[in-house]
């Protein structure tokens, strides 16, 4: 208990960056009710408690508990709904600063059906709810969510501005200066590596942001991960499925920032049927991503379904310790020699899928579209229309052997990207009579990409 309430007190500290988008819902004259989707313990329901504190009154129920979600299950209508909470919880009825949080709103998942209803027949009233397993959920009902009636917002493992925030908030102005100054690496690397080894999950930084110490975290990682695999018999109905579930969750960090194969995977004897549903489940529920790549060197960047997926793991914190790789990150210099470069992937990825709040889009890398090719690039953005390609790792630019074939491939290219364990430079390159620019970035300005394409426009 002590522990949730330092978690809490950090967070309101930290003020979410979500919290700046919820806000902007809040005075929204469009405003409907909003769905917060993330895995578990990623902040969803201590957000929508800060969000609350913005309003005269907030009333938070609980799907989970029987006499919260009794009031959906007696037929009644959402204005009857509303009059009943409002009457239980002591709300004025004419209010009109109130916040209705319903969190676990899965445990009863017709009340997501009655997110339409809300917003077609008392559209005054600011709805927020929030679930962690609603997509297996609502499919096991055979329920979808009311289109153009809802609004979401996915929440992540914090990114590493917030955990600059937490642990050093002194060093926020010189973060956010973009291109990042010589004198900010001194500072803006170790703080880097420190959130590679802690990641990003709240409760795991409020307690090393209160002791410093790693091995007082690892208590959170080991009861995070148990609720996370007692939580799968919620979605899997068969000891079968379960079974494999709980294996691919298992493996899940070992393949973190490396290409897959469904067919056996995790060193398993299941087919590849067996295994893509599960990873596709842990997909779902936000505990994975499965970042597919494109064959594509023009916009529009397709995803290329038939291609093999990198794994993205939830959390690069949770990650160092169920891989038992923690003791090898303390002190580390060049997260590019960290396990062939895999854990600086893994970091990159996590930073660019949490950019963005308002929909769910892991980021793409590239291939060539011709099979036994070795050219891959590690991640492909597009900026104005063009593409961008982005390598991470040290070293010599002359050594990018992928990113070069991709500029050699794409006529429109102009810019590309290199994060790395280095000071930010600018170069001029003539590789095979190619011209283009390439920008190096400090790895720590992952989340800052487009920021330096728009400088350097």
């Amino acid at each position: 208990m002590v522990l949730f309430y330092k978690t809490t007190n950090l967070l309101i500290m930290l003020k979410r960056l979500i919290l700046n988008d919820l806000d902007n819902w809040r005075t929204s004259p469009l405003r409907r009710p909003l769905v917060l989707r993330g895995a578990r313990q990623v902040g969803k329901t201590i957000v929508a408690r800060l969000l609350g504190q913005q309003y005269a009154h907030f009333t938070e129920l609980n799907m989970e508990r029987a006499g919260d979600a009794q009031l959906f299950k007696r037929g009644l209508s959402a204005e009857e709904i509303i009059q009943a909470i409002k009457l239980k919880h002591g709300i004025p009825s004419d209010s009109s600063s109130w916040l209705l949080f319903i969190d676990e709103i899965q445990a009863y998942p017709p009340a997501v059906a009655m997110l339409r209803y809300f917003h077609e027949d008392t559209p005054d009233v600011h709805l927020l709810a929030a679930g962690s397993l609603l997509e297996v959920a609502l499919q096991r009902e055979h329920i979808s969510f009311p289109v153009g009636r809802v609004e979401f917002r996915y929440l992540y493992p914090m990114n590493f501005e917030e955990f600059v925030q937490a642990l050093a908030p002194n060093a926020l102005d010189v973060y956010h200066t973009v291109p990042s100054p010589t004198y900010a690496e001194d500072v803006l690397f170790p703080l880097y590596h420190k959130y590679a080894l802690i990641g990003g999950l709240p409760q795991a930084v409020a307690a090393y942001a209160e002791t410093g110490d790693v091995v007082a975290v690892n208590t959170i990682y080991e009861n995070l991960f148990a609720a996370y695999l007692d939580d799968i018999p919620k979605y899997a109905q068969t000891d079968g499925t379960r079974r494999i579930i709980r294996h691919c969750l298992r493996s899940a960090p070992l393949f973190a920032g490396t290409r897959i194969h469904f067919a056996g995977f995790g060193e398993s004897s299941y087919g590849s049927r067996e295994c893509g549903e599960a990873l596709r489940t842990l997909e779902q529920v936000m505990l994975l991503s499965l970042i597919y790549p494109s064959t594509a060197t023009e916009i529009p960047l397709i995803r290329n379904l038939r291609k093999s997926p990198r794994l993205q793991f939830l959390d690069t914190g949770l990650l160092h310790y169920l891989s038992n790789i923690q003791s090898e990150s303390i002190g580390i210099q060049d997260l590019s020699d960290a396990f062939r470069g895999r854990l600086l992937e893994q970091i990159t990825g996590q930073e660019l899928l949490a950019r963005r709040h308002d929909l769910r889009e892991p980021p793409l890398f590239w291939v060539r579209d011709k099979t036994q090719s070795q050219a891959e690039l590690d991640f492909l953005e597009a900026h104005e229309g063009k593409p961008i390609p982005v390598e991470v790792k040290s070293g010599p630019a002359g050594k990018l052997r992928s990113l070069h074939e991709f500029m050699q491939r794409s006529p429109n290219a102009e810019l590309a990207i290199r994060l790395y364990r280095g000071r930010y430079d600018q170069q001029d390159v003539n590789q095979n009579n190619r011209r283009y620019k390439l920008i190096n970035i400090p790895y720590y300005h992952a989340a800052k990409i487009h920021d330096y394409i728009a400088s350097a426009a």
